[in-house]
């Protein structure tokens, strides 16, 4: 199984490999291959996306994902920005589908800016379209304005757009994640607004014939971004598109205590996937030992489950990371004052010592 690792820039390096270091520790055989992206992909050859990053990633049968991003390429003109190595990744191996659970661990509930009431038992899975809405939409760009009331000045503007294809793959994937859970779907739009929210929302209903055992709702972003923090534990699979999700994925991150303990999958129709953290970059604690590695191991525990095969494998992970949560082991994130504080390395070492 070979597998590209991609650490990225920021603290990328340093949680991929703590999440390398697990992924060595089990009994398997894997090909693991690093490779630059983001910002280091630019220093390396002068593009985030270097044509070897992105050939290795064709041929990998997964990828682990660092992150990317630091304020010193912010002066870069926006196709040679960090970011745009992992808009490519999506859009070149056709990576629609985004898994991003919030699950609040027992342990966690103090760490949580909510009520212990509020979030504990809390396991939310939000399934986010990839590949189109506004991100990728055309037209796109810098122009005169041709009409409205400030017509011939200035404006940017971008596009949201999807065809029913898109809405249609998505909402099946959504679907089917919610018949392994908890049999209901809430679909978020703004319908009342957008043309595009509208169509979305038809898509969703007419597919919805296809699963009778799934209860679907719909719900308007503005709504369920208020209803994430007011009830969150209403929820159980959200499905939306490409920037609703963004938003609406982060916010449900910090539900459980810290953005630094949710992993993430993105996958293709086959379930071949890129996985990572669905933390940035945070050049600010870069170097310094102290970031959590907890989101990018249970990304690789993902890995294992999604794209390889190795469900039992996977499990022992994840029952790890939750050993050592038991134990009281803390990263600056998430610490609090009767649990012990560790490091970045402490806190990968302690995960194998629980394998």
């Amino acid at each position: 199984m070979k597998i590209a690792v991609l650490p990225g820039d920021g603290i990328g390096p340093e949680i991929v490999k703590e999440a390398v270091k697990v992924l060595n520790a089990l009994d398997e055989k894997f090909e693991l291959e690093e490779a630059p992206v983001g910002g280091a992909g630019y220093e390396a050859s002068g593009h985030p996306l270097p044509e070897a990053t992105l050939a290795l990633a064709k041929s990998a049968d997964a990828i682990l994902f660092g992150a990317v991003g630091d304020w010193k390429y912010d002066s870069l003109e926006r196709a040679l920005r960090p970011e745009q190595a992992i808009l490519g990744l999506r859009k070149h191996l056709e990576l629609f589908a985004n898994f991003r659970p919030a699950i609040c661990y027992p342990q966690l509930t103090g760490a949580s800016s909510l009520k212990a009431e509020i979030v504990s038992g809390l396991d939310i899975l939000i399934v986010r379209e990839l590949n189109g809405d506004i991100y990728f939409g055309q037209p796109r760009g810098l122009r005169e304005s041709p009409d409205g009331l400030f017509k011939g000045a200035r404006e940017g503007f971008d596009t949201m757009r999807y065809a029913e294809p898109e809405v249609r793959r998505i909402a099946h994937v959504a679907f089917q994640a919610a018949q392994k859970r908890q049999k209901k779907l809430t679909s978020v739009d703004k319908a009342n607004v957008l043309e595009t929210s509208q169509f979305w929302r038809d898509i969703m209903i007419d597919v919805s014939k296809e699963y009778p055992d799934v209860e679907l709702s719909h719900m308007y972003v503005d709504n369920a971004a208020m209803q994430l923090v007011k009830a969150p534990k209403a929820f159980d699979v959200v499905v939306t598109g490409n920037m609703f999700g963004d938003i609406l994925s982060d916010e449900a991150a910090m539900l459980t205590g810290s953005i630094g303990m949710l992993p993430s999958a993105s996958l293709d129709k086959n379930n071949k996937g890129l996985y990572e953290p669905s933390h940035g970059s945070a050049p600010d604690i870069a170097g310094k030992g102290i970031a959590n590695p907890l989101a990018t191991i249970l990304s690789a525990a993902m890995m294992l489950r999604y794209s390889l095969g190795r469900e039992e494998q996977a499990d022992r992970i994840e029952t790890a990371v939750k050993k050592v949560l038991e134990q009281g082991y803390r990263t600056a994130d998430i610490v609090t004052p009767d649990c012990k504080r560790v490091g970045t390395v402490e806190m990968g070492d302690a995960v194998i010592a629980a394998l």
